[in-house]
């Protein structure tokens, strides 16, 4: 870990899902619930910021001005924010977003400035915008302390990214136990990669967005099993916690109850017993084995797709709505990340099926696809 991080507190605070005052307005923003959260999770040693040009349609990076930055001295916090740049129409609104942001947080510089979400197709925008250069420029000028960016893609992608652009100062990434091992995420390989480059991880989404808090009965109850007074999400924030390379481990808190449970379990952190880790892969092996399409991620399946639907991304997400009974969660994954080339786009070729090697019948899943999340 590069000296400068070393003393960032594992436990950082997401401010995407805060407390809202009308369900159906995002920018509804309960300050004062959010002013009581942001006084616990500081009380409790917490000093990371998470934020974004786009939560909570702006008004995220607003009501963080206000609960934090007006009301704490610049020493006691640092603050994340990031720029949506493959979602802009052009390369001027794209780096716009770095002087608005400051502006919303009431900031002369942001701690730790992201290009979010880059990968797969949308790579190709931060790079014709020249965001690269741009976000080292202002770091430069003193607008930026700390220049990352964020992904959603596999090792392979990370590692290219990460020698094509060696000033990266870090990178945020989704890590977790379930997709620790994921052919599609792979967790492991991506924090490996991060590792051989000397680059520090944010951990995103150690929860599997509530996933591993609202786990299902069969796997929950091995876990009880080995810590009953554990809860079901202190085993997903010590996963991370204790993983090497680590600069900090976000969660999306929504209310002073969870920043209060984060809190006072970061402080009880200590790594995995041999029981309980043995009892986490249990709980993994569970949730493994109530997906049912096997699919590897060897992608021979995209090769020859004339219609260049996300047949691997798809499969996972199918098997992701087995794992966690949850097909709200799977379809909001799938708006986004299955955006590229939807399960609709198959014309039943057969392409993809000739060259699976473990014989999933992909066309018909991609109609339960289809049908379930379009």
């Amino acid at each position: 870990m590069k000296p400068e991080f070393a003393s960032t507190p594992k436990l950082g605070f997401g401010c995407m899902r805060l407390p809202l005052t009308d369900p159906d307005d995002q920018k509804s923003i309960d300050i004062e619930h959010f002013k009581r959260m942001v006084d616990a999770f500081i009380e409790g040693g917490g000093t990371y910021f998470d934020t974004a040009f786009v939560y909570h349609e702006g008004a995220s990076e607003t009501a963080l001005r206000r609960a934090l930055v007006e009301r704490y001295p610049r020493d006691a916090y640092t603050v994340a924010t990031k720029c949506l740049a493959w979602a802009a129409p052009d390369a001027q609104t794209a780096k716009s977003n770095l002087p608005t942001s400051l502006e919303r947080l009431g900031l002369d510089y942001v701690d730790f400035y992201l290009l979010h979400n880059v990968g797969g197709e949308r790579t190709a925008k931060f790079d014709e915008y020249g965001m690269w250069d741009f976000a080292l420029e202002a770091k430069e000028r003193g607008l930026i302390r700390h220049v990352g960016f964020s992904m959603h893609d596999g090792a392979d992608a990370l590692d290219a990214l990460l020698a094509a652009h060696p000033q990266m100062d870090f990178v945020q990434l989704q890590v977790n136990y379930l997709d620790w091992d994921d052919p599609v995420v792979e967790a492991r390989r991506c924090m490996e990669v991060a590792q051989k480059h000397d680059v520090p991880v944010v951990i995103m989404e150690p929860a599997r967005g509530g996933r591993l808090v609202e786990l299902p009965e069969r796997a929950a109850d091995v876990l009880r099993a080995a810590s009953p007074d554990a809860s079901t999400a202190s085993w997903a924030y010590r996963f991370c916690y204790n993983l090497p390379n680590v600069l900090t481990v976000l969660s999306g808190m929504s209310n002073l109850d969870q920043v209060r449970q984060n809190v006072a379990d970061y402080q009880a952190n200590r790594p995995f017993s041999p029981e309980e880790q043995r009892a986490l892969d249990e709980a993994v092996e569970t949730l493994r084995g109530m997906a049912n399409v096997p699919c590897t991620n060897c992608r021979y399946c995209v090769k020859d797709c004339p219609q260049g639907v996300v047949i691997p991304t798809i499969l996972g997400l199918i098997n992701l709505e087995l794992m966690t009974e949850n097909r709200d969660f799977a379809k909001g994954l799938y708006s986004w990340q299955a955006a590229p080339g939807p399960a609709s786009k198959c014309i039943a070729c057969g392409a993809c099926e000739s060259m699976c090697p473990q014989g999933i019948d992909i066309i018909h899943q991609l109609e339960v696809a289809a049908e379930r999340f379009e």
